[in-house]
């Protein structure tokens, strides 16, 4: 994948006394990728954002056109950043990027923890009431990574895939099982879900629950 920008941001008011950091800016020139994600990004609510598990957002471009021709005209698409994305990615999709997936990212090292399940705030942030849903029906969620090593890295760099120790599970599969729906045609692979380690805690959590 190519990396078009990287992206960080701050907590700020959003709706009523809710605050969000889910407008990012682009980032130029080297970045620290700690273990908690890039230097300078923060989170407004500790409880479902942030973390081991979700040190950093990933969402691919190659959505936007397709996001467009449905949201003619909305300036968010205009540029990097609309999904609350710290890396701007080409080159993959959820249904290319499987879970566990190591990746070189400049110097450090990433590892797929899991999709991004979309909350209200992408709806607010669009000013609409389908992007959510449209995300859960389609499996454009973009993903997490945890960092396995830390380092630098700067946008109009690559990300090399290092490692694949779970092909027949994209991204788009797990977020369909899980999110989407559907478990409830494939209630084997829901409970292989849930004994992953690889997979994000409250994804696994989550894989349990529909399993029982």
């Amino acid at each position: 994948m190519t990396v078009d920008a990287l992206l960080v941001g701050t907590p700020m008011p959003f709706r009523d006394k809710d605050h969000s950091a889910i407008a990012k800016q682009p980032v130029s020139g080297p970045v620290a990728i700690c273990w908690d994600g890039l230097a300078g990004d923060a989170v407004a609510d500790r409880i479902h954002h942030g973390g081991w598990d979700k040190a950093i957002h990933l969402y691919p471009q190659d959505h936007y056109g397709w996001w467009r021709d449905r949201k003619p005209g909305h300036a968010l698409l205009d540029r990097a950043g609309a999904f609350g994305e710290n890396i701007a990615s080409r080159g993959m999709t959820e249904r290319d990027i499987c879970l566990g997936d190591r990746f070189s990212l400049g110097s450090a090292m990433v590892e797929v923890s899991h999709g991004r399940q979309p909350c209200w705030k992408l709806d607010h942030r669009f000013g609409a009431r389908d992007v959510m849903a449209t995300i859960v029906r389609t499996a454009r969620c973009g993903l997490y990574f945890r960092v396995l090593r830390e380092g630098e890295a700067q946008a109009g760099t690559s990300m090399e895939l290092l490692e694949r120790p779970l092909p027949e599970w994209n991204i788009a599969r797990v977020f369909s099982l899980l999110i989407g729906g559907g478990h409830k045609a494939d209630p084997a692979a829901v409970a292989m879900l849930a004994d992953m380690p690889v997979l994000a805690e409250a994804w696994r959590d989550r894989a349990r629950k529909l399993a029982a």
